[in-house]
């Protein structure tokens, strides 16, 4: 495992940093952390170390008093003198919630009060808060593997078996990978009393009922992805966007181009002759002449599967992300040369300006004429068989014994994507390769937890809607530690939590249509992007790349179970895998059956190329 000594930050973007707490006990802790030049220390009122790690100088706002300190780090354009005011008046750290709630951006919130420590990350989950007892005192981190590195700790075997189901279901895919590192769910803030050992954890955020009429929420969605967009492009200079021709890069590439920056918008054809995203970003681009198009050789981008043996960024847990990462990297090399200062992406619109047709469960019961006509559209238009629609809809099992079931069914085919779409969500399933010891394992968590289970909201589309947020952002956290790593950091703005907040609160009905394609976006943007670009109903999906990526990268798959660190633990069979690997063509996987099990595979190699993992 990684030494403190040599960790390089996991924490969204560049920066990285742990919290203390506030007692004398803390010193031996605080001699753990790392010691590069470029970390920085922020202390308690009382002089002892509070904040320890690295950013720079815009990503941190301070305020101290003499029995109070703040700090946001990250992005949020708050002003110093505002911050200083609140420190000034805060008496209880419950009273940050409505701070938290109102602030834009994406960042974590830190505070000290009269000994006693809050830390939070976002809602989304982009930035997310772990804590551990190191040397006998509760400290928190912003990245898993940094905890881990201060108390010596290897993954823990049951938490990776987990990892290889697909998909990973709430709340097993919030737990922590690392042995005595426990993760803070999205939403809630970490308490650290000022003894240094007693901790908790309060909520500070929950979704908006999803009551508004799309006219009066789509004005305030807009409003908030303005803002978001604004928060990273007001310092001016050069900042790039993607422009892929559909509605969620194109809606922020306009946005940034109302801005003091300067805007490189960059293109990355597919090869796939029936791509249209050429076609559509050049007609975004068309009304944009203040902006530098940049369209990529699409035979130069990497395809999927690219340099997986190379892997060595710095990763505090397994991500699906590593099939894509050559790809979402590639181009940002180039944009630096010319200049960009930081990429925006419109990852999170597919989550945001449309939602989870698992809405229509409680839709039927409440209003079953309108919900029946608008089930038969998505019918049609998903090609769902009316078996699957109609036992998935009378299926009102609550969600820990939904889970519990699902324990008891890993090994069975695939359900229709239906069962999925109008569940709880889409029954999670392990691959013939995986060992029946890593079975066994699985199962034992999955009873374990389902006994206690939640879901993220009572109504299943909501679950739903909260539930795939928090899986995009988990990968796109690790993505934005590679893109600063790469020399130009990532930032996506739909992600940010106040435009989260007003999606959702959006009536279902009006976001998720078969009638109308993002019916809320194209209205919240509607008279900042053209028309003629609002009206695109297409989405590319690049599966020839995923297929290409197979035939041409089955060497590096063959390699990488040669050696499988999940082998020598006996959670897969390395000789099915290298059979997988010698016939690329095999039905089934260019559905992404294999991407849980290679994510864990590179994150272990990337562990041993950092230092060791003790596998």
């Amino acid at each position: 495992m990684p030494s403190s000594h040599d960790y390089a930050g996991t924490g969204c973007g560049g920066a990285y940093f742990a919290v203390l707490p506030d007692c004398g006990g803390a010193s031996a802790a605080a001699r753990r952390l790392p010691r590069h030049p470029d970390v920085r220390t922020l202390d308690h009122p009382s002089g002892r170390p509070w904040i320890t790690g690295s950013w720079t100088d815009d990503e941190c706002v301070t305020a101290t008093t003499r029995r109070a300190a703040l700090a946001v780090v990250g992005c949020c354009p708050v002003d110093p003198d505002v911050l200083q005011r609140h420190a000034e008046r805060l008496d209880d750290l419950a009273g940050l919630d409505t701070l938290a709630r109102t602030l834009p951006g994406s960042f974590h919130l830190v505070a000290s009060l009269d000994g006693r420590v809050r830390i939070q990350g976002t809602a989304s989950g982009l930035r997310l808060v772990f804590h551990a007892n190191v040397a006998g005192v509760t400290v928190a981190a912003t990245a898993a593997d940094l905890l881990a590195s201060l108390i010596g700790t290897d993954p823990d075997p049951r938490e990776l078996a987990v990892r290889l189901l697909w998909p990973v279901p709430h709340p097993l895919s919030e737990a922590s990978v690392w042995q005595g590192v426990t993760t803070v769910p999205p939403g809630e803030a970490l308490h650290l009393a000022s003894d240094g050992r007693t901790m908790r954890t309060s909520r500070w955020w929950t979704p908006p009922e999803p009551v508004q009429p799309l006219a009066v929420g789509a004005p305030l969605v807009r409003q908030a992805l303005a803002e978001a967009v604004d928060a990273r492009t007001r310092q001016g200079g050069v900042v790039s966007c993607d422009l892929s021709g559909g509605l969620d890069s194109t809606s922020v590439c306009f946005l940034a181009d109302r801005s003091p920056a300067r805007v490189l918008a960059s293109t990355w054809p597919g090869r796939d002759p029936a791509d249209d995203d050429l076609e559509w970003a050049k007609r975004a681009a068309d009304h944009l002449p203040d902006v530098e198009h940049v369209v990529w050789d699409a035979d130069d981008s990497p395809l999927v599967y690219t340099d997986l043996l190379d892997i060595d960024d710095p990763m505090d847990e397994p991500t699906i992300g590593v099939m894509d990462r050559a790809r979402v990297l590639h181009h940002l090399p180039g944009l630096g040369e010319r200049g960009s200062r930081l990429h925006l992406t419109g990852i999170g619109g597919d989550h945001i300006a449309w939602c989870s047709e698992a809405y229509y469960h409680r839709l039927l019961r409440r209003r079953p004429l309108f919900a029946l006509r608008q089930l038969r559209g998505f019918k049609v238009l998903f090609d769902w068989p009316l078996t699957g629609m109609a036992r998935t809809l009378a299926d009102s099992r609550p969600y820990g014994r939904w889970l519990a079931d699902a324990a008891g069914h890993l090994r069975a085919p695939f359900p229709p994507t239906v069962t999925g779409a109008l569940g709880w969500s889409a029954p999670p399933r392990l691959f013939d390769w995986v060992t029946p010891e890593a079975e066994g394992l699985v199962r034992e968590a999955m009873t374990e937890r389902a006994a206690t289970a939640r879901p993220l909201h009572p109504d299943r589309g909501l679950h739903a809607d909260l539930e795939a947020i928090r899986d995009c952002t988990r990968v796109v956290r690790l993505w934005d530690g590679m893109a600063a790593r790469a020399g130009v950091p990532m930032a996506s703005p739909f992600f940010d939590d106040r435009v989260i907040e007003a999606s959702l609160a959006v009536r279902p009905r009006e976001r998720v249509t078969p009638w109308a394609y993002k019916p809320l976006l194209t209205t919240a943007m509607r008279g900042i992007v053209p028309d003629e670009c609002l009206r695109r109903a297409s989405k590319a999906h690049a599966s020839m790349d995923a297929s290409n990526g197979l035939r041409e990268h089955r060497g590096d798959l063959l390699a990488l179970w040669d050696d499988s660190h999940l082998a020598r633990m006996g959670l897969v069979d390395r000789e099915a895998l290298r059979a997988l690997a010698r016939r690329p063509a095999t039905p089934g996987l260019q559905d992404a059956i294999l991407y849980s099990t290679i994510a864990c595979e590179v994150w272990l190699r990337s562990l041993t190329r950092r230092g060791g993992c003790g596998t």
